[in-house]
């Protein structure tokens, strides 16, 4: 293994020197990176490439910290493409040993993709004034080499906006908010304290999400008091959710309500806590794949 990246390391310092190697990268003087989102659902870092593409770190919403790496290329891969990805010292910091970072497959017109833990490793290396960079065999002539690297010049300022945006990420992802129940007190429009707090976590979701394309409001009572009451109260339910998620700001014409009454039932009605569980709103949230 050593060997095999003392050749591509090599391959790499002596570029210059060598035809059927063509490398991307970023020159000194043009080097950009910038956050192109940057808010409480996604922060994503990019850097230009080029004549070739765009890199991109992303992280989203969610329980866990997660990141991803996309090499985004201006031409995808006709083939399935084996690559190395190797943390070596730009040209105007001679003197620092190059290392492996990971392995890698370019999969068949698809952008290339780096694994989270290679990802935050890429991350380390820019911030230490390292460049990350593939090498593979062109795929249209597995002659030619080339060599895609991501410019460390410029990153710092960049890369500290972009992990104060990964400090605000909201604890929950989309996925969690996506199918919501809401239940409420005996006999009215209040509430239950915790889902109070679910209804707080589906509006602050949504305001920072321009992609929602439909949410379906369904609400249901419990079986005591007359059926035309409950009607009633079902209906008023679900324009009140309707109205909070409005002024979420999603369009009204993207929200569809419907008052069941005391149709539908989960639960029995013999026992409070059984109540309780049939007095509920479900909310259903869908975005374009």
């Amino acid at each position: 293994m050593w060997r095999k990246l003392m050749v591509i390391t090599s391959l790499c310092l002596c570029s210059t020197a060598h035809a059927d190697l063509r490398h991307y990268v970023a020159s000194l003087e043009n080097s950009a990176w910038r956050v192109g989102e940057n808010n409480p659902i996604e922060c994503r870092l990019e850097h230009d490439i080029p004549d070739y593409g765009r890199a991109i770190f992303t992280s989203i919403a969610g329980k866990e910290l997660n990141l991803q790496f996309t090499l985004d290329m201006w031409l995808k891969p006709d083939s399935v493409t084996n690559a190395t990805l190797i943390s070596r010292a730009p040209s105007w910091r001679p003197g620092h040993n190059s290392k492996e970072i990971t392995q890698l497959a370019y999969q068949k017109q698809f952008n290339g993709e780096v694994p989270k833990k290679a990802a935050w490793s890429m991350l380390t290396e820019l911030s230490q004034g390292m460049e990350p960079t593939f090498y593979y065999a062109d795929w249209y002539n597995p002659d030619s080499k080339i060599a895609v690297g991501l410019s460390s010049a410029n990153f710092g300022g960049k890369y500290r906006e972009f992990r104060s945006c990964l400090a605000n990420l909201l604890p929950y992802s989309f996925d969690d908010i996506a199918f919501t129940v809401l239940n409420y007190q005996e006999g009215g429009l209040e509430l239950t304290r915790f889902s109070k707090m679910q209804l707080q976590k589906v509006q602050r979701y949504l305001s920072f999400d321009p992609e929602v394309e439909l949410v379906l409001i369904d609400a249901y009572t419990d079986s005591y008091g007359g059926r035309s009451v409950n009607q009633r109260v079902s209906d008023k339910r679900a324009d009140s959710v309707k109205d909070i998620l409005i002024a979420s700001g999603i369009p009204q014409d993207r929200i569809h309500t419907e008052g069941h009454g005391e149709k539908r039932h989960v639960a029995a009605n013999d026992l409070e806590q059984e109540r309780q569980i049939n007095r509920r709103v479900v909310i259903k949230i869908t975005k374009p794949i």
